[in-house]
C-alpha cells in the first residue's frame, strides 16, 4: 500500500501544527501549508514538508497541489484549517473586511477543495476535513461576520458530502470549542481596533475582555484534542460527519438546539459579560 498523503493548511501553529504532527505520527506523508513559511522550519526539521501557500491566491494553490502530486503522486486527506476571526459590530466592520473573512475562511477552503477533488475522484477515495467551529452552530455578539463564515462552511460541507459520496470520498466537519491558540487574542485585537470610537464600545469592551480572559484561557482545551479527533476521523472506515470537541462545544451546541432564541440570547449575553442596559 502506498503511503497516504495529507495536506494541512494553517499549519504554522495551533490546531494546524498539532494536526500535522498527529497525521505524521499515524504514518501519513504530511504537507503543512501557510503564508508564514518562516514558522514552519521546526516542522520541516521533523520531516513535515513545508509549503508556502495563500488560500486567497488561486495560482499559489494550483502550484502547491501540482508540487504535492509531482512529489508524492496522490492526496488522500485535505484539512482546511486556515482561517481567522475578526470581531466587531456588523455596522462597524467594513464590507471589505467582512469579504476578506469569507475569502479566507470559506472561498479559500472551497477553492482548495475543488483542486484536490479531481485527484480524489480518480483514486476513488479521500477525506476532506473542514474546520468550522462551535461558532458555526451558535452565535455571539460582535462576531457576526466570523459566525457567518462558519455557518456557510457547515452548509457547504453538508452539500459536498452528498455530492462526493458516490466517489468514495468522505467529508468531515470538525467543530472546536474553546481551544488554547492565538485565535482569541487576534480576534480581541481586531475588535478593539474597530470599536474604539464606536456606538458599540461598551459591548465591545466586554467581549474583548471575555476573549482575553485568563479564566477562560485556563479552561480552553489544548489543540491536540482537535488533532486527535481529526486523526480518528481520517483513519476510520466510516467517520462521523461531525466532531464537536474542546471546551464548551458539546454543551453550547446542545443548548442552542434546545433553547429558544431569546433564552439562548440570555445565556450568551451572560457568558460574554455584555451589559444589558
Amino acid at each position: 500500500m502506498p503511503t497516504k498523503v495529507a495536506l494541512v493548511t494553517g499549519a504554522s501553529s495551533g490546531i494546524g501544527e498539532s494536526t500535522a504532527r498527529k497525521l505524521q505520527s499515524l504514518g501519513f506523508t504530511v504537507y503543512g501549508a501557510t503564508r508564514r513559511t518562516e514558522r514552519l522550519q521546526k516542522l520541516a526539521s521533523d520531516g513535515i514538508h513545508p509549503l508556502e501557500m495563500d488560500v486567497t491566491d488561486d495560482e499559489s494553490m494550483k502550484a502547491r497541489i501540482a508540487k504535492i502530486l509531482a512529489d508524492s503522486g496522490r492526496i488522500d486527506v485535505l484539512v482546511n484549517n486556515a482561517g481567522y476571526g475578526s470581531y466587531g459590530a456588523i455596522e462597524d466592520v467594513s464590507i471589505d473586511e467582512g469579504g476578506r473573512q469569507f475569502e479566507v475562511n470559506v472561498f479559500g477552503a472551497m477553492a482548495l477543495t475543488r483542486l484536490v477533488l479531481p485527484h480524489m475522484r480518480k483514486q476513488k477515495s479521500g477525506t476532506i476535513v473542514n474546520i468550522t467551529s462551535m461558532g458555526g452552530k451558535i452565535y455571539t455578539p460582535l462576531g457576526g461576520w466570523y459566525h457567518g463564515t462558519k455557518f456557510a462552511l457547515e452548509a457547504l460541507s453538508d452539500a459536498l458530502r452528498l455530492e462526493v459520496a458516490q466517489f468514495g470520498i468522505d467529508v468531515v466537519v470538525i467543530e472546536p470549542g474553546g481551544i488554547a491558540t492565538e485565535w482569541g487574542g487576534i480576534a480581541a485585537d481586531n475588535l478593539d481596533a474597530v470599536s474604539k470610537d464606536s456606538a458599540y464600545k461598551r459591548q465591545a469592551d466586554a467581549v474583548s475582555k471575555s476573549l482575553r480572559s485568563e479564566a477562560n484561557s485556563n479552561r480552553n482545551s489544548p489543540p491536540s484534542v482537535v488533532a486527535d479527533a481529526i486523526g480518528k476521523a481520517v483513519t476510520a472506515r466510516h467517520p462521523k460527519t461531525r466532531y464537536a470537541i474542546g471546551f464548551g462545544a458539546k454543551p453550547l451546541i446542545a443548548a442552542r438546539n434546545i433553547l429558544t432564541d431569546r433564552q439562548f440570547d440570555a445565556v450568551i449575553t451572560r457568558a460574554t459579560g455584555v451589559p444589558r442596559d
